[in-house]
C-alpha cells in the first residue's frame, strides 16, 4: 500500500504551530515521512506572505504555500509570489460604514499587497504580541494609499464571534468576512478562502482536492474542509470547524498533526 493522499495540507497558527510559534521534531519528522512516501505538504495559512516567510525559511520549505487567507500562492524556495488577489479598496470601505452603521466605530488594521508589505495598524487595534512586524499609523487614510489583501477589524466590546457575525450580516454581498483566529476578524473580498488558494496551488502541483488531507483550527479552515477529502480539527480548534470535520486529533501543543500522519503511514 501506498500513502492515501497526495497532498497535507496544514493551517499555521493553532494547527502546525505550538504556542511558541516552533514545529515540534516529532511533527516535522512526520511530515519529512509522507513527503517521502510521495505526497507534498502545502502551508495554507491566513497570514501574508511577509508574516509566514521567516516560518518557512525556519522549516526548510521550499514548495509552495497558500498565504493571506487564499490570496497569495506563494513559492518559498524561489522566494516569489506566483499569484495575489487585491481587495478592493472602495468595497471595502462602503462595508466597513455598513458595519459600522449597525456595530459602531471599529478598531482598523490592513495588510499592503507584496511581498514586502506591511500591515498597518491604526488607533485603537489590539496587536498580538509576537515578532510580526507592524506599522502604526495615526490617521486611518493612510491604510488606504496602496493596494491591499484584507482588513482586519475589532470592536471594543463585542467578542470575535459575535463581531464577525454582525458584519456578515451588514456587508451583504460587498465583501467576505471570517473569523481566523482569537481577535482577528478579516475583511476579504468576496468569494475568497483558503479553499481558492489551496485549489490554485493544488493545480500547480497536479493534485486533486479528492487526494487531500487538511488540518485547521478555526472557522477559516471551513472551506478547505469542504474542498478536501478528509479535514481533521485540532482539539483546540473552535467548535464550528469541529462540527464539519471528519476527524479530531491532538492539539496543536501534543503533536495532532504527526498523531494522524504516524497513523496513516502505518497503515500504508
Amino acid at each position: 500500500m501506498t500513502f492515501p493522499y497526495t497532498l497535507v495540507a496544514t493551517d499555521l497558527d493553532g494547527t502546525l504551530l505550538r504556542e511558541d510559534h516552533t514545529v515540534s521534531g516529532r511533527t516535522r519528522e512526520a511530515l519529512a515521512a509522507v513527503t517521502a512516501a510521495g505526497a507534498a505538504h502545502i502551508i495554507v495559512t491566513g497570514r501574508a506572505v511577509p508574516w509566514t516567510r521567516h516560518i518557512l525559511d525556519d522549516l526548510g520549505y521550499e514548495g509552495l504555500a497558500v498565504c493571506g487567507q487564499g490570496a497569495q500562492v506563494y513559492h518559498a524556495g524561489e522566494h516569489k509570489l506566483l499569484t495575489s488577489l487585491t481587495l478592493d479598496r472602495q468595497l471595502a470601505g462602503l462595508a466597513l460604514s455598513k458595519i459600522e452603521a449597525e456595530v459602531g466605530p471599529l478598531a482598523l488594521a490592513a495588510s499592503r499587497d507584496g511581498l514586502d508589505g506591511e500591515v498597518l495598524v491604526g488607533p485603537g487595534y489590539r496587536v498580538q504580541e509576537g515578532p510580526l512586524p507592524a506599522l502604526f499609523v495615526q490617521d486611518p487614510a493612510e491604510m488606504w494609499a496602496a493596494p491591499l489583501n484584507k482588513v482586519y477589524v475589532q470592536h471594543p466590546d463585542l467578542d470575535d464571534d459575535a463581531l464577525a457575525k454582525a458584519a456578515r450580516a451588514a456587508v451583504g454581498n460587498l465583501v467576505d468576512v471570517v473569523m481566523a483566529g482569537p481577535g482577528v476578524v478579516e475583511i476579504l473580498p468576496l468569494g475568497l478562502s483558503k479553499a481558492t488558494g489551496l485549489s490554485l496551488a493544488a493545480r500547480r502541483l497536479g493534485v486533486k482536492a479528492a487526494d487531500t488531507i487538511a488540518f485547521g483550527d478555526m472557522p477559516n479552515d471551513i472551506p478547505m474542509f469542504a474542498w478536501s477529502r478528509h479535514g481533521v480539527a485540532m482539539a483546540n480548534a473552535h467548535e464550528d470547524l469541529k462540527a464539519v470535520a471528519h476527524e479530531v486529533t491532538a492539539s496543536n501543543e501534543d503533536d495532532g498533526i504527526a498523531v494522524v500522519l504516524e497513523q496513516l503511514l502505518q497503515q500504508s
